[in-house]
């Protein structure tokens, strides 16, 4: 937690004793400062940290990339997925079309930066090659890091000498603890981690401060149902299947005023013509006004993979 500090100050030459300060929240009285307006430019000019509320993050010197949605791209601070810091896409269960959200900017970093992998951590289904790259990603650049709480990947006739319980109560740590060096590597382009329901009570704290040494975007991929628990990540992005290829994002935390509607963003398609016209007709059938998932009844991912990670 930053540091609170209260400028009381005729003169805007005092804040120059502020720059170190790890993080600030600044209150200037006008009354006292030669333009509150000059006051407060000085201080982000000294100190990056700053957020000066009713701004939606346009001063914000966090570096971005774009989404590939344009009415997303507007929609987040700096325009565009913040790097250095944790950004959360909770979502009601794996599918919805988190990944064809994400493609856009995973391919771009995977051009851009080479060198640098992809590093995806507990993945609720074994990733698709073809399906990949037909999003424009290479799975040659990628590193699957699974801990024993993912779904096991039995080899038939063969069992497990550990409990699951046993397993899944050393799973977390472990899997925190890869991803919380691999942001703090500097050697992985973007990263993206399933996280499960319960957490120890540091561990996303401990994730953010890694993350800030990280260059590029880090996901967390988490139930819905933690919506309302505190997070230290400054965006967090509510996700659903709004109709067949389309997507429901609510930006529910940024930095900066909230977003008042719920963006309605189209996916690159997956699904053939007949089947597409099917879901079409469920969709009118479920009624004007209705939220309809495709995918509603949690489909299996081993057998969805086109939908579920496309």
């Amino acid at each position: 937690m930053g540091q609170r500090l209260y400028i009381h100050t005729a003169s805007s030459s005092a804040l120059a004793s502020l720059s170190g300060v790890p993080s600030l929240f600044v209150r200037v009285d006008a009354a006292g400062v030669d333009g509150a307006a000059g006051a407060l430019d000085a201080v982000a000019a000294l100190h990056p940290g700053l957020w000066r509320p009713g701004h939606q993050g346009a001063r914000s010197r966090e570096p971005v990339v774009a989404s590939g949605f344009a009415a997303l791209d507007a929609a987040l601070p700096g325009g565009g997925w913040p790097a250095g810091v944790l950004t959360e896409l909770l979502l009601p269960h794996a599918g919805v079309g988190e990944l064809r959200l994400l493609a856009p900017v995973l391919a771009r970093l995977q051009r851009e930066q080479h060198g640098r992998c992809l590093m995806w951590f507990d993945p609720p289904a074994r990733p698709c090659a073809w399906a990949l790259e037909a999003l424009g990603l290479a799975p040659a650049q990628m590193v699957v890091v699974r801990s024993v709480h993912a779904v096991p990947v039995m080899r038939p006739g063969r069992a497990s000498r550990a409990s699951p319980a046993s397993k899944a109560s050393k799973a977390p740590m472990a899997s925190l603890w890869a991803l919380e060096h691999a942001l703090r590597s500097g050697h992985v382009g973007a990263v993206l981690a399933w996280l499960p329901m319960r957490l120890p009570a540091d561990a996303l704290r401990r994730l953010q401060l890694a993350a800030q040494g990280h260059e590029g975007p880090a996901f967390l991929l988490r139930d819905e149902a933690v919506a309302a628990q505190p997070s230290p990540a400054p965006l967090r992005l509510r996700l659903s299947a709004a109709a067949p290829d389309w997507l429901r994002v609510e930006v529910f935390k940024r930095r900066g005023p909230p977003l008042a509607q719920p963006l309605l963003l189209e996916l690159p398609p997956v699904l053939a013509r007949p089947a597409r016209r099917r879901a079409e007709a469920g969709v009118r059938v479920a009624g004007a006004g209705t939220s309809v998932d495709a995918n509603a009844a949690g489909p299996s991912l081993g057998s969805n993979v086109s939908v579920s990670w496309a």
